[in-house]
């Protein structure tokens, strides 16, 4: 019997930041922090809203440096402050509806003064949009280290 097992691309992502963890878990779930780093480089928000809690959803415009909105929503599935936060990732189209849903995962541990981040994202339909989030979520997670700099 051939068993053929199918596998679907994910994402990891680990980066240190000279930061406590407590300060990396509120860069990402208040939004005065969040919205001033949280974006690939060139890129803008002029539009970002959400209720940071379990269950509770956002909604955020990214406008690319060609002026082209890229509109995405997502769900909070579980906070644990400040170690841990799950929320779901989804691209919406023109009439505001989404045809695929992956799940973001972002851990911190403190390490010797630092704190270590590690993202995930699964599922991914293809290995060219899981490359293309490697590349987004990379920049963002410069821009994170610059916001946290300063």
């Amino acid at each position: 019997m051939n068993i053929r097992t199918e596998t679907r691309p994910e994402l990891t992502i680990k980066r240190s930041f000279d930061a406590s963890r407590d300060l990396v878990f509120r860069c990402w779930t208040e939004p005065e922090r969040l919205n001033r780093w949280c974006c690939p480089k060139g890129f803008s928000l002029p539009f970002s809203e959400g209720d940071v809690r379990p269950g509770g959803s956002f909604k955020t415009c990214m406008r690319a440096p060609d002026g082209t909105d890229h509109w995405l929503s997502g769900t909070y599935q579980e906070i644990v402050p400040p170690e841990r936060l799950v929320f779901s990732h989804r691209w919406l189209n023109e009439e505001g509806e989404h045809e695929h849903e992956t799940v973001v995962t972002i851990t911190l541990r403190e390490q010797d003064g630092k704190t270590l981040l590690t993202l995930h994202q699964a599922f991914f339909l293809s290995e060219a949009s899981r490359d293309g989030h490697r590349e987004g979520w990379n920049e963002t997670l410069d821009n994170l280290a610059e916001y946290l700099a300063k």
